[in-house]
């Protein structure tokens, strides 16, 4: 069966969703959103297309997201999602159905972990794996997971920010909290209508981050025009706002992120800790790409901190190396 089949590895991410398939690599990557009918509840566009429909449906048709904070809400629309990018991986050959490994948060329950392992075989695989999302982005950044030598990641997601100390190809330690990529730009979002009494939406706030969003200051203040809705009469506003102001906007967050890391350095044993401190704290996700954050968790827990190569890609490509070891993941899925 093996011949006829592709083993793929899924980043099933709240904000956007990569698959890996063997011997190939990452071979999609697209928005985790998805565009249904509402009388009929059939899917109507996936990934890319469906995210260019948000603010621009009638009535009858939704734009949803069906991952909030790294878990399922939706269970039909993830399935129907999963299908999709299963299908469109190529992962099934003559009739035959891939073996799927998908990364879960390590705070999900036992009720999530199922609903997630479900929806794969829902969708079309004839195995389903998990793999804690915290391990696949320490394997993506390189980390010497498997060895008796500590090592941390933060990866910060869409949905959730996990921090794990790992040895031995598990978890020492970890957190996860459910502040991550969409909360920074929900506090974008509400520190413009505080400040300015206007209304922006999700992917204006988005750009604003990936713009001129900073964890750390930076040595000349960016600069960036928005449009939005005035609350009080509702007509069209342009303003421009700064670094300085998105940094303020973004502290709050980023505080409960350095929280969750400090929480996990307190649980960590000690002999870890030395190769730790020697080695660096690996960041990992989307908003590691925000301006100064390793330099923002180097100050403020007092460990050496570093961006992983390919951020984004991570935790996908650390599902693509479980797929190397499928006995492994059979053996601790018993």
């Amino acid at each position: 069966m093996g011949l006829f089949s592709k083993d793929i590895g899924i980043d099933l991410g709240t904000a956007n969703t990569l698959v890996h398939v063997k011997g190939e690599g990452i071979v999609i990557r697209e928005p985790s959103v998805v565009a249904i009918d509402k009388g009929t509840k059939r899917v109507i566009a996936v990934g890319d297309e469906a995210k260019e429909m948000l603010g621009r449906t009638p009535g009858s048709i939704a734009v949803v997201r069906p991952l909030r904070e790294g878990v399922i809400a939706d269970f039909e629309v993830a399935r129907a999602m999963l299908r999709y990018f299963i299908g469109r991986a190529g992962a099934s050959r003559m009739g035959f159905r891939p073996r799927v490994v998908t990364c879960v948060s390590s705070g999900a329950t036992d009720i999530e972990r199922r609903a997630i392992e479900e929806a794969a075989l829902q969708a079309g695989a004839r195995e389903s794996f998990l793999i804690e999302e915290p391990i696949a982005a320490a394997i993506g950044a390189g980390l010497p997971v498997y060895t008796r030598a500590g090592s941390m990641v933060l990866d910060i997601g869409g949905g959730t920010s996990e921090v794990a100390a790992l040895a031995m190809g598990g978890i020492v330690a970890c957190r996860s909290i459910r502040v991550a990529g969409d909360a920074f730009d929900s506090a974008i979002i509400a520190y413009i209508r505080r400040e300015y009494r206007v209304e922006i939406g999700a992917r204006t706030a988005e750009d604003i981050k990936a713009s001129i969003g900073a964890a750390y200051p930076r040595p000349r203040d960016g600069r960036f025009w928005i449009s939005g809705r005035d609350v009080v009469d509702g007509m069209p506003k342009n303003f421009e706002v700064t670094t300085s102001q998105i940094a303020e906007a973004l502290r709050e967050p980023l505080n409960a992120t350095v929280e969750a890391l400090l929480a996990t350095i307190e649980k960590t044993p000690p002999e870890l800790l030395v190769n730790i401190s020697k080695q660096g704290i690996a960041i990992t996700g989307g908003s590691a790409l925000l301006f100064g954050i390793a330099r923002l968790i180097s100050s403020s827990v007092g460990l050496p901190a570093f961006v992983a190569d390919r951020p984004l890609d991570c935790v996908a490509l650390g599902t693509g190396a479980a797929l190397q070891n499928i006995g492994a993941l059979r053996h601790a899925s018993r």
